[in-house]
């Protein structure tokens, strides 16, 4: 799928947003300096599931970082409920820090899903490979939030051979994982990841890549 150049100033009222002039042009630079650009497109939707992948490098954080603050687009993610302690807690909020209870009752997925509720906006990124060393399924939690709070997926593609953060077409959860799945990782053709050893088995299968994780066949 060849997508457009993204268009920085066409973003919808409805996503939320953060930041001012500086923290724009802080972000347009760290890309800059990577060679990384942006293309697709961001749905006008005030509450989505982000999922990025793939994710096999520590770089992966800094490209996202600047995708986000170059958009102005305030986006979540989750944190243990811990380090929002004290100086840090108004610090890993303005990071975009959600706070989690591990060992709640319910467990994260359905923390995720009262937070979609108690909030007007919402933007929660999830890396559903859930570790940078080639991991042999993809966590389904970003799933079950999706389809229990009732949002869409927005699918986000890293692709190194490129230098590419590309947005692709929402996807509105059924309610039945293995109906949906195809969608959603169809929705990753154009991954390209920095390290392609430490590719997940999902993304390996779909792109037609070898699997070299941890109890692959030699």
């Amino acid at each position: 799928m060849e997508l457009p150049a993204m268009d920085h100033d066409s973003l919808g009222g409805a996503i939320p947003r953060r930041g001012n002039r500086f923290t724009r042009g802080l972000g347009r630079l760290i890309l800059g300096l990577l060679g990384w650009r942006m293309v697709g497109a961001i749905p006008d939707r005030a509450k989505m599931v982000v999922i990025g992948a793939p994710h096999t490098s520590n770089l992966d954080a800094l490209v996202a970082l600047g995708t986000a603050l170059s958009l102005q687009v305030r986006i979540k993610v989750m944190v243990k409920a811990s380090v929002f302690r004290g100086p840090f807690d108004r610090l890993f909020r303005w990071l975009g820090g959600l706070p989690i209870e591990r060992a709640a009752a319910g467990g994260m997925v359905d923390q995720c899903i009262h937070a979609f509720g108690a909030h007007n906006q919402l933007l929660l990124g999830i890396a559903p490979e859930g570790t940078r060393s080639a991991p042999a399924q993809w966590k389904r939690g970003y799933y079950h939030v999706a389809s229990g709070a009732g949002v869409p997926i927005l699918p986000v593609v890293l692709d190194y051979e490129r230098r590419r953060v590309c947005f692709m077409p929402l996807i509105e959860p059924s309610g039945d994982y293995e109906k949906d799945w195809p969608a959603i990782i169809g929705s990753f053709d154009t991954a390209f990841p920095r390290h392609p050893e430490r590719l997940s088995a999902p993304l390996c299968e779909h792109l037609g890549w070898p699997y070299r994780g941890r109890g692959a066949p030699p």
